[in-house]
């Protein structure tokens, strides 16, 4: 049969195109790979070198612990050669308030005599280097919420700064609920040490006995800082991620890092 033939089309002499779209093609080549813009931050050269073939080729690594730079080449990496150093100022004092955290000088197991035994390490080991500010330890107890030691006026309007003025986080309040410290600022001990590079404290573990907000955390205190025994635990953090509050429960016989911050501004902090 023909078109002409078929109902109402007799008197047709032309029929326009129809286009029918045919199967897909082949896929085309693959496409150059995406980068991000970022650099990715690693702490040590050995962590570096270990996952660096997982790092695209032209990423950007930088190594807190020696302050350098690389670049990510085919087959290996390549130490990126950096500019004359140039020192930030530090946070005036003198100036402008602010509150200081500071380690004490010796790991502590969960044995430190109560939460008086702790505050007042804190306060003897400040006062030895002349530290006037009114230092209590950085944990939470049984009568004792870690968010509520410091003043509450000074809460949000005072940056947190180590033992050498220079910014660990913003506030007080930045340090709750996942706040990190900035990155390539150490965290120093009263008598002047570098508590991740230094080998006093073997476990970079600090302990704080609260919940990520600052609370209390039931039965993660060690009996109130009183007991060092292996079957009681309390709340503990890594240092190395940067945050004081993940919630990591550990033996009340390990001996880890205990911060002191001063709990309120009374003016200038150091003779």
């Amino acid at each position: 049969m023909r078109i002409s033939d078929l109902p109402g089309l007799k008197d047709c002499t032309s029929i326009a195109a129809i286009n029918i779209p045919g199967p897909p093609g082949p896929p085309g080549a693959p496409g150059l790979p995406g980068h991000s813009s970022g650099v990715t931050v690693l702490r040590t050269y050995d962590t570096m070198t270990a996952t660096a073939r997982g790092q695209p080729e032209g990423s950007l690594v930088y190594v807190l612990d020696q302050t350098d730079l690389y670049l990510r080449v085919r087959d290996g990496v390549r130490q990126v050669q950096l500019g004359s150093y140039i020192p930030l100022p530090r946070y005036d004092v003198s100036q402008h308030p602010a509150l200081h955290l500071i380690a004490l000088n010796s790991p502590q197991s969960g044995a430190m005599r109560g939460i008086r035994g702790a505050d007042f390490m804190c306060f003897t080991q400040a006062q030895a280097i002349g530290m006037h500010g009114t230092f209590r330890a950085f944990l939470s107890a049984k009568l004792q919420d870690l968010h509520s030691i410091v003043r509450k006026l000074d809460r949000e309007r005072m940056p947190i700064l180590n033992l050498k003025d220079e910014v660990l986080f913003d506030s007080w309040e930045s340090i709750f609920n996942q706040g990190r410290m900035k990155p390539s600022v150490p965290l120093y001990s009263f008598d002047g040490k570098d508590v991740l590079n230094d080998g006093t404290w073997p476990e970079k573990m600090m302990w704080h006995g609260s919940t990520s907000e600052g609370q209390r955390h039931e039965d993660g205190f060690c009996e109130t800082w009183r007991v060092g025994e292996s079957t009681l635990s309390g709340m503990a953090s890594s240092l190395q991620s940067g945050s004081l509050l993940q919630q990591s429960s550990s033996s009340c016989s390990s001996t880890y890092v205990v911060l002191c911050i001063e709990n309120s501004y009374v003016g200038q902090a150091k003779r």
